[in-house]
């Protein structure tokens, strides 16, 4: 887990590329995490309300946890 003792960061924000691709996220604490390093975050319990799954192309992708809020969906999240 995080080693501060306290709850982890949310994301808050992401930046996409060109294909509208999810490239960068914008954490809670203000740290900024390419695609690859939230992965390993999330599964580290690093970041909160996300979690890491394995797609039908057989990658791993990133997704925030179900809660029926399409508003907190990463892909509708602000750009930053």
């Amino acid at each position: 887990m995080n080693n501060n003792g306290s709850n982890p960061p949310e994301v808050t924000a992401v930046r996409k590329n060109g294909d509208g691709d999810i490239v960068e996220l914008q954490l809670s604490s203000g740290q900024v995490v390419d695609y690859k390093q939230a992965q390993a975050m999330a599964k580290e319990g690093q970041i909160a309300n996300v979690n890491v799954f394995r797609g039908r192309d057989g990658d791993e992708h990133l997704r925030s946890n179900a809660d029926g809020r399409p508003e907190n969906n990463l892909d509708n999240l602000p750009a930053f």
